[in-house]
């Protein structure tokens, strides 16, 4: 993922391995249907460009990848159907509603007429023609323990508990600045011998000199392109980005990103804020909300880019996540919107540790199961178990973390390409209570900004792949419940090996121990289950 709620970049590893090499030279309602994982899947070649572009399309058993199944779905179960239109809305970092494979899907308000200046519908926002943007001009954030620690010591546990959080959390970042740094003056001083900013694993292996200097920065390079591969300097500069967006904006006491919004981010009644451009002030900063759009509905076929899981979806673009923590009143107010303006389906890739407004974002997901939409949530990247109480990712639909206050949450967790002990990835959140299913999270091609496509990882893409297949039972079954829809994609899912590692430390548990069904996102064997309740309405 990026800059919203950035936990596992390829950077991170190449980090950690240029730390070791520098010390040592410097110093369920519905009835479930059977279905069984198969015995042995071995991918006997490494997965083909080709596959890699849409491995969450592809087949368990046909292609040994642990994709969704929804190519088979579309070739099978939905030839020559016609299923209904669904908006999804994308809760996120703004969505670039101009770029090639994403401009034909993007929801239109009809009730609005474009650049009036009048709320034609009535809905109080002002020219929504593609949806909302709560966070007006606003880009970089505080994480909410920044902002907590902004305010006077109350004496709660939770300040407490902020404060030594934010003291580790800046301290690493200070630790990721040294080496960042280093890494950079490293590759610096072989750009400079080499005379050029990209160069390739040859061409500095065939770098001779008696310079010790240059010889350590080799050797250093070295390992981070083997690490890394080609793309070593993107790498580089987006882990560098991230460590000073953490130490300028996220950690900064000093630093204010709501003044430029001009509400009471403290009061849920002071609704008259934000404007209609949904992908905010920089395109380039839409990049999340971009890409989760794009798994879920770029243009399925049409040899541009990516497809999308869905092909009767639009897609509503509600800015609410900043480069930083999100506020829990935009949240809160996106998920309304959402509502309030037709979609079935809300995805939201986003989370964080503290959230002291927790009880107005419950409301707005208990009015959004009232209306019957479905909220699709990612677990969180940190490889934790948050059914233990320290570790909780906000939002989430349970008050005291065990018992489910709405019927209409489904919480994702991320899958890697390769079936196996290892499918979990290893940044996927977990937990038998607070995770229900898993979905593709691992290296998941789709558009960014500008007309791009980009490989992107994290439960902020198992999300909308999950989200997707959503979409697509709602959309070819209209007539069941989002908690129906809930526990189809639950209970028809693929299981998960019988043993698997979650967390960063590879610990080995069973399928049982990874999330409340122990099942991969099958959309074959949802839109079947779909099918058959379906007739029983």
């Amino acid at each position: 993922m990026n800059h919203i709620k950035p936990i596992y970049f390829s950077a991170f590893a190449l980090l950690a391995l240029v730390s070791c090499s520098a010390q040592k030279k410097v110093s369920h309602t519905a009835a479930p249907i059977t279905v069984t994982a198969p015995q042995i899947i071995k991918k006997i070649a490494p997965i083909s460009e080709n596959d890699l572009k849409r491995w969450s399309h592809l087949d368990l058993v046909k292609d040994t990848i642990p994709g969704m199944s929804v190519d088979k779905a579309y070739a099978e179960l939905l030839k020559g159907k016609k299923g209904a239109k669904v908006i999804v809305g994308i809760v996120d970092s703004g969505v670039d509603i101009d770029h090639e494979d994403l401009k034909a899907v993007i929801w239109t308000n009809a009730k609005e007429i474009s650049g009036n200046g009048i709320d034609d519908d009535k809905n109080g926002f002002i020219d929504d023609i593609h949806g909302w943007n709560f966070l007006g001009d606003s880009g970089f954030e505080n994480l909410e323990m920044t902002r907590m620690l902004k305010k006077a010591d109350d004496g709660s546990v939770a300040y407490k508990a902020a404060k030594a959080d934010y003291e580790d959390k800046y301290n690493k970042a200070l630790e990721g600045k040294q080496q960042v740094d280093f890494l950079m003056s490293t590759n610096k001083s072989i750009q400079t011998y080499l005379k050029k900013d990209n160069y390739t694993l040859d061409e500095l292996k065939a770098i001779v000199t008696s310079d010790d200097k240059l010889n350590r920065s080799k050797t250093i390079m070295t390992s981070v392109i083997a690490q890394g591969g080609p793309n070593f300097n993107a790498d580089i500069e987006e882990y560098r980005k991230y460590i000073y967006d953490q130490l300028n904006y996220n950690l900064n006491k000093e630093f204010n990103g709501r003044k430029v919004v001009g509400d009471n981010p403290d009061d849920i009644k002071d609704t008259k804020y934000g404007n209609n451009i949904v992908y905010g002030p920089d395109k380039e900063e839409a990049m999340h909300g971009t890409h989760v759009a794009g798994i879920i509905a770029q243009v399925r076929n049409n040899n541009i880019g990516g497809d999308g899981i869905a092909n009767n979806v639009e897609i509503m673009s509600v800015r609410a996540v900043p480069n930083g923590d999100e506020y829990d009143k935009d949240i809160a107010l996106a998920i309304r919107y959402a509502v309030d303006n037709g979609a079935k389906v809300i995805n939201g890739s986003f989370g964080k540790s503290y959230s002291p407004h927790k009880q107005w974002v419950f409301d707005a997901i208990k009015y959004a199961e009232k209306k019957d939409v479905l909220f699709v949530h990612a677990s969180g990247n940190d490889g934790n178990d948050i059914d233990v109480a320290k570790n909780i990712n906000f939002p989430n639909d349970s008050e005291d973390n065990k018992i489910e206050f709405a019927s209409n949450v489904l919480t994702v967790g991320a899958l890697n390409d390769v079936y196996g002990q290892k499918v979990v990835a290893p940044f996927s959140n977990y937990g038998t209570i607070n995770v229900d299913v898993y979905a593709p999270g691992m290296e998941i091609y789709a558009s960014v900004p500008n007309n791009k496509y980009k490989y992107e990882q994290g439960t902020s893409m198992a999300s909308p792949n999950a989200a997707g297949v959503a979409a697509l039972v709602r959309s070819y079954y209209p007539k069941l419940s989002a908690k129906q829809v809930k526990q189809i994609l639950m209970d028809s899912g693929t299981p998960l090996p019988a043993s698997v590692e979650l967390g960063e430390n590879n610990e080995k548990k069973s399928a049982t121990d990874t999330s409340k069904s122990g099942k991969m996102i099958n959309a074959y064997n949802a839109l079947i289950l779909a099918e058959t309740l379906s007739k029983s309405i």
